[in-house]
């Protein structure tokens, strides 16, 4: 992957590397440029938050590099979501919803309701009301949403296991994604919604598997994963991607 980082044989300088890096599902262009002055590593976002740049010490092994951007994948993930997510909550901008990107789209009347629609191939997220309740209108929309499917997830998995959950609330919490307590009530961010499907199915199911076991023992994994097949998966996901909806702002 990074063969081209060895020491340049030639006479010239070391050549850029350029090669494709996913962070938060997008795509973006990275340049890795070796620098024989450099003694650390330097990662810069280029202009718009559109491509990446890091500037290495000459001959510096790959596996350096690679490490590197790996520590670095949630500091890339809040930083880009001022590009990839506060800036584009506007009329033609994009939002996730259940994993999928929204295009934005004003109706234009102060009155109606948020909904989904898919025209042609491209997925559209028609907002109504006032150009300034926007953003309070979207957040609205996703809070609607993750409730929905919550209640049903809840209901379906704890049917499975014999459980039963007091209450089922929404908050806007930044340090967990979900809580259960010992009376059986179930908390989740709103913000969940953005995520794709099977995650949304993995945290319905960690709670729900919490009312059986309050701990994070083998017996807790193991029924979590019976309900959610999928549980890897969707903790890898939020692992890489819980940052960016978090730095998103409603507000």
């Amino acid at each position: 992957m990074f063969s081209s980082l060895k020491r340049h044989r030639g006479s010239g300088p070391p050549l850029d590397v350029v090669r494709d890096i996913e962070v938060a599902g997008k795509v973006l262009p990275l340049t890795i440029r070796q620098n024989a002055r450099a003694t650390r590593m330097t990662l810069r976002i280029e202009p718009g938050g559109r491509a990446l740049k890091l500037t290495v010490p000459e001959g510096l092994p790959e596996r350096e590099v690679s490490a590197f951007l790996t520590r670095h994948q949630g500091w890339l993930m809040t930083k880009l979501a001022r590009f990839s997510g506060e800036s584009e909550l506007e009329d033609g901008g994009t939002i996730l919803v259940r994993g999928v990107a929204h295009r934005i789209e004003r109706t234009g009347r102060l009155r109606g309701l948020t909904e989904a629609l898919v025209i042609g191939e491209e997925a559209v997220l028609r907002v109504g009301g006032a150009e300034e309740h926007l953003r309070r209108r979207v957040a609205d929309y996703l809070k609607k949403e993750a409730r929905s499917e919550l209640e049903r997830l809840v209901a379906v998995y704890a049917g499975r296991t014999g459980s039963r959950a007091r209450s089922l609330s929404l908050k806007d919490t930044r340090s967990r994604w979900g809580s259960c307590s010992a009376e059986g009530d179930l908390s989740f961010s709103w913000r969940i919604a953005m995520a794709p499907p099977k995650v949304i199915s993995y945290l319905a199911a960690h709670e729900v598997a919490h009312l059986q076991e309050m701990n994070h023992g083998p017996r807790f994994w193991a029924l979590c994963e019976s309900l959610c097949p999928e549980t890897k998966d969707a903790r890898h996901w939020l692992k890489r991607n819980g940052t960016m909806l978090h730095a998103i702002d409603f507000g």
